[in-house]
């Protein structure tokens, strides 16, 4: 749809890479390039040769010398070096928000499905006459207190979406005021206390240098061993291992997952053989609405790009001054200025 949508607006000529093409073809789409609509960490894996460990990393930008912006499919850009973007004046976009109902609903239904226990209520029936139901006394939502890690538009959806449980809500967000937090719903906590207090924790913040490694042994230690861990953030942002240990060793009660340090995750993937945790492999921003919202806010953003105007969702300003020399020296014309 958004390659649609580009050549009905200027005549955008899309190039699409395969992932199962060759590198050979996909490099000669990539070094023409001005503008690159980024691929995710999975299909990179499984297409080796078109960047390093970044889908626009230095060996990228050296071999695509007209390359002004790169833009990721969904609101995480841990897959871009953004430095080395910079550094090249090429801009970097992400696409916040047409996937947070999607994202949310997921989160959700993590928490439905763990305190009901009816993921293991599923594998049971499936596998024996249940005589003894006793394993599968659940909890309810109602009244509890959800700690939200990251309060973000899927985070302040989340929050929407909980009112009916009449759920208290902390939110731990160092980019944000308490007055910002309040205002979505939540009350401004530290890390430390979310933990303690939440019987559902949802990690749902960016993967960077500052937030990579943030859950580990000693955050696990602080939840109640009643409460839930879910995450639909990047998976290196908690400890694998220690969730594991947390898990078999019952310092928390379970976990709901949609992204892992390596994705797709392998089906033997030790998190994967527990009965009290629920996984899905980063689906949960993929429905039929958020790919069409998806795929119209990127076609969307690439046209303002190319009219010369400031993208909405600009990560990294300070690549503009020589990013507006590089397309004026491209097309001719000089961009618009950031406002401050």
């Amino acid at each position: 749809m958004a390659g649609e949508v580009l050549a009905d607006n200027g005549g955008f000529d899309v190039t699409r890479l395969e992932i199962t093409g060759t590198v050979d073809h996909n490099w000669a789409g990539l070094e023409r390039a001005h503008g690159y609509q980024s691929l995710i960490r999975t299909e990179l894996a499984r297409n080796p040769g078109v960047a390093d460990q970044w889908i626009a990393g230095p060996s990228l930008l050296e071999r695509c010398p007209d390359l002004l912006a790169v833009c990721s499919a969904g609101a995480g850009y841990d897959i871009v070096d953004v430095d080395a973007c910079t550094a090249a004046g090429v801009i970097v976009c992400n696409n916040s928000g047409p996937g947070r109902e999607a994202v949310a609903e997921h989160a959700l239904g993590f928490m439905l499905t763990l305190a009901k226990k009816i993921s293991l209520a599923d594998r049971m029936i499936r596998r024996e006459v249940v005589q003894d139901r006793s394993p599968l006394r659940s909890s309810e939502l109602l009244g509890k207190t959800l700690g939200i890690v990251g309060i973000g538009q899927i985070g302040r959806r989340l929050v929407e979406l909980c009112a009916p449980f009449a759920m208290t809500v902390l939110a731990y967000d160092p980019h944000l005021t308490d007055d910002e937090v309040a205002a979505r719903g939540a009350r401004m906590v530290e890390l430390d206390e979310l933990l303690e207090q939440s019987d559902f924790v949802h990690l749902n913040c960016p993967l960077t240098p500052e937030t990579e490694g943030l859950i580990g042994a000693e955050q696990f230690a602080r939840m109640k061993p009643t409460a839930y861990f879910i995450t639909t953030a990047r998976g290196p942002v908690h400890d694998e291992a220690a969730l594991f240990e947390a898990l078999t060793s019952g310092v928390i009660a379970g976990a709901g997952l949609d992204v892992f340090h390596a994705e797709p995750p392998d089906p033997t993937h030790p998190l994967l053989t527990l009965d009290n945790v629920v996984a899905s492999p980063h689906t949960a921003g993929i429905t039929a609405e958020a790919t069409r919202d998806l795929a119209l806010a990127t076609a969307e953003q690439w046209i303002q790009i190319f009219a010369g105007k400031v993208p909405p969702r600009l990560i990294n300003p300070g690549a503009w001054p020589a990013y507006a020399d590089r397309f004026a020296a491209c097309f001719g014309m000089r961009p618009e200025e950031p406002t401050r």
